[in-house]
């Protein structure tokens, strides 16, 4: 870290639009690719969240109908850069309620898929997956930092794009 008057930068590639263009790209692809299979198996994805035993019997097919969508609006936001900082917010609450059910179900000890990027995956969650996950959440946490408290421009946008028109 730099000082300058007294007070302490961070390097200005760790701040760089560029990097926040990627990290950005990044995020929003992960959770459009993860909506993908969702959508196109909401009755499989169903069966994945009931095996979670956290939702009630009655939320989990509306939640397995509602998620995928919000999955894939975020996300796609996300990578046209339009409402980034809204989009950064619901990916941000999104990746710490998916946490928390691997965290419990993992403490549990309860043997069951993941159902996060592909529903009809016979891979169990492991630590791996929360780990991954915290991943994800410290880049969406990376990205608040530099739009919600950086306040950053972005340069590859299409909100900036349809600013100028």
């Amino acid at each position: 870290m730099s000082t300058i008057d007294g007070k302490r930068r961070s390097p200005s590639w760790f701040s760089h639009p560029s990097i926040a263009f990627v990290a950005r790209m990044i995020l929003g692809c992960i959770f459009v690719y993860a909506s993908l299979d969702k959508l196109r198996h909401p009755d499989i994805f169903a069966e994945a969240l009931y095996n979670y035993q956290l939702l009630p019997d009655a939320a989990i097919n509306l939640v397995a109908i509602w998620l995928p969508w919000l999955e894939l609006v975020s996300g796609g936001l996300l990578v046209l850069g339009l409402w980034v900082r809204g989009s950064i917010l619901v990916l941000s609450g999104l990746m710490i309620v998916f946490l928390a059910a691997l965290g419990i179900n993992l403490a549990r000890g309860l043997d069951i898929n993941c159902g996060c990027f592909v529903t009809q995956s016979t891979d169990p969650m492991t630590v791996f997956t929360v780990f991954r996950d915290a991943l994800f959440l410290l880049l969406a946490l990376y990205l608040i930092w530099l739009y919600q408290i950086r306040g950053i421009e972005d340069r590859f946008s299409l909100t900036r794009v349809l600013k100028r028109g």
